[in-house]
């Protein structure tokens, strides 16, 4: 390659790049904002409860090749609460990520959630089918809950209850404080997320079945879950996996053994290998 094609080549790459980071900017929104870095065929990054976008700085480097849409949900990982300081979380960032694809003019992007971001890549699939073109959901279930034993509407008395003495006085706030930071330390969550907006998704999440709703997917769905080397009974979890995905025809389940809920930390490069694979096929 000559230096002329090179140079070529590189002022249309920034050009294409500043395009793309332009493109997020015009977007305005009080639940979330989106950074756009790289080129290819898009893919939307929807991290986790309390996470943000740097999740997926290690998927970026890893799977290069692809224009990929980050996702910072407002309260989370330090970024002021903004619009989601009240109300419902997971379902208005759904939303607010389904009107992202319209104003940006994605064509069929590829969407891959994390946790409560895998709900709400579900949630857009589900609600939006024509906007989406795959979805990954890595370590959830379409009823958060069942995950803990509870099914239907179990976890409802008792989630309004924990959300209600959590919210309603000032002890409850500094105890969900600590949680955050206590499970800050492991990786999990981020400490300088907002603790009621925290709250919020949280109460959310554990009131939600998307179930009904997973007939309603068209796009292909993979859904990456962990089994910890320490599980007992491996095989369980992929039983609460296959009945759980059951309404969703056609969707692929991968268990990555030996992993946490961070699979994308303690696998890596397992966890590298499936999303190359998801975005390939």
């Amino acid at each position: 390659m000559d230096r002329r094609t090179f140079l070529e080549g590189a002022a249309a790459a920034t050009a294409l790049g500043v395009a793309g980071e332009a493109m997020a900017l015009t977007f305005t929104s009080t639940r979330l904002s989106v950074q756009v870095r790289g080129e290819g065929q898009d893919v939307i990054l929807i991290p986790g409860l309390t996470n943000g976008r740097t999740l997926w700085d290690g998927t970026v480097r890893a799977v290069p090749g692809y224009r990929y849409h980050l996702v910072q949900v407002a309260g989370f990982a330090g970024d002021p609460a903004r619009g989601n300081a009240g109300g419902r979380v997971v379902s208005s960032v759904a939303e607010e990520i389904a009107r992202y694809v319209v104003e940006a003019k994605l064509k069929s992007p590829a969407l891959i959630g994390h946790s409560m971001g895998g709900i709400v890549a579900m949630m857009v699939a589900a609600r939006y089918p024509a906007r989406v073109g795959k979805v990954m959901a890595i370590d959830i279930l379409p009823a958060p809950a069942s995950g803990f034993g509870f099914a239907g509407a179990q976890i409802r008395p008792l989630a309004d209850a924990l959300f209600g003495s959590l919210m309603s006085t000032p002890g409850g706030r500094r105890t969900l404080d600590n949680l955050i930071g206590r499970f800050g330390g492991s990786g999990i969550a981020n400490s300088r997320s907002d603790s009621g907006v925290v709250a919020h998704a949280t109460h959310e999440l554990a009131t939600t079945d998307l179930t009904p709703e997973l007939p309603r997917i068209r796009a292909p769905l993979t859904v990456v879950y962990a089994v910890p080397a320490s599980a007992q009974d491996a095989l369980a979890v992929d039983r609460l996996y296959r009945s759980s995905y059951a309404p969703a025809k056609g969707a692929t389940l991968r268990r990555v053994s030996g992993a946490t809920h961070m699979i994308m930390y303690s696998q890596p490069q397992r966890f590298y290998a499936e999303v190359r694979e998801f975005l390939r096929d």
